[in-house]
């Protein structure tokens, strides 16, 4: 585990830590009536009712969270006060609302379903799961909900854009960012959100972008490649000519032999000017706060998209942040419009699909 470095305080969790933006309730409608008709266009284009972001999926896994014994008491909190194992369903996905290309370089996603979770929920739903959906950048360069609504006006436009054309500005952005780098220039939030590369997805690290609540205090949490198997895949771009189903296709070979072990840690916010809560866009400097190790995420081997499994995480499962307990309550407002966003996009595609919602109480429900 990482030396903890810091000799600054904790910062407290405390509910005025969150600030609402003015007219936010006006935005997040806004945000939400754009998704809703994204959702309605993909949906009558495949017959089908889509997540309106991370539609796709790579791969869906049984495992095991094993929570760190002896934590230090500012980490030893919520669902990491006490060393035990729990059964977890992980999704692997592509973050736009679409069925689109692997060989598109987008965001990719890691979600972790914990089943058996007791204690107070931020939302009083009646489940006992705890999610958190992790991308594979620290960032979310739209990181207020006004940037975040102009992040959804992009996402329309490319909505009605071909995977050519797609792959083409985004080989464009890739090459601005290069450029900006060298000259020493920040990246502007739309480049830095499309010059992506497009690697091997198991061997990224992935991250809640967006600040939560970590029991007494406040955190970022992440996943990073702890076996050696999974630690070589980092970096390693995906074949140009893999197909437009790439990455199912390496995590399903990767699975029939490997088992595949992440690293989940918690970065604690020790400045709240430094490490804001309500921006998203800006780095927590890791030299203020490092990453330490709270539990460690097993997936052994197994089949990760058999037909079975693949319908029951794709039509039948939602992943929330708002599936939580309220010691983990998501903050900020990009975190407070998807209270709003995702319960709305869940029940649009469970409605069009003849779906019953269902949240596990037991990792058996998951289809081999």
């Amino acid at each position: 585990m990482t030396p903890v470095t810091t000799t600054q305080p904790y910062v407290r969790y405390r509910a005025d830590l969150e600030q609402p933006f003015p007219d936010e309730e006006q935005v997040v409608s806004r945000i939400v009536g754009s998704m809703e008709r994204t959702n309605h266009q993909v949906a009558a284009k495949h017959r089908h009712g889509l997540r309106d972001a991370h539609a796709k999926s790579h791969g869906v896994l049984a495992g095991e969270l094993r929570i760190e014994p002896d934590l230090p008491a500012h980490l030893a909190q919520g669902l990491f006060a006490t060393p035990r194992s729990y059964p977890v369903i992980v999704r692997l996905s592509t973050s736009i609302g679409d069925l689109r290309s692997d060989q598109v370089p987008v965001l990719r996603g890691l979600a972790i379903k914990v089943i058996g979770v007791d204690g107070p929920r931020a939302v009083d739903d009646g489940a006992t799961t705890q999610d958190f959906l992790l991308v594979n950048q620290p960032t979310l360069p739209f990181g207020t909900i006004g940037e975040y609504a102009e992040l959804q006006k992009m996402l329309a436009r490319q909505a009605h854009q071909s995977d050519l054309r797609q792959r083409i500005t985004r080989l464009g952005a890739r090459v601005a960012a290069r450029v900006l780098t060298r000259l020493g220039r920040p990246l502007p939030p739309v480049i830095e959100g499309l010059a992506v590369a497009n690697n091997h997805i198991l061997g990224e690290t992935f991250h809640s972008m967006a600040a939560l609540r970590y029991g007494d205090h406040v955190a970022k949490i992440s996943a990073a490649p702890r076996s050696a198997e999974v630690r070589a895949l980092t970096g390693r771009p995906v074949g140009k000519r893999a197909g437009e189903s790439a990455l199912r296709d390496l995590v399903t070979d990767f699975f029939t032999r490997h088992s595949a072990e992440y690293d989940v840690r918690a970065q604690l916010c020790v400045d709240v000017d430094r490490m804001p809560i309500e921006d998203a866009s800006v780095l927590w400097p890791e030299e203020l706060s490092p990453h330490h190790r709270v539990a460690v995420l097993h997936l052994p081997a197994q089949d990760p998209y058999s037909d079975a499994r693949r319908r029951y995480a794709d039509d039948v499962l939602s992943f929330s942040p708002w599936h939580t307990l309220e010691a983990h309550r998501p903050l900020g407002s990009v975190m407070r419009s998807r209270r709003v966003a995702y319960p709305r996009s869940s029940a649009f595609r469970h409605a069009v699909n003849g779906v019953q919602e269902r949240e596990p109480s037991s990792i058996d429900e998951l289809p081999a």
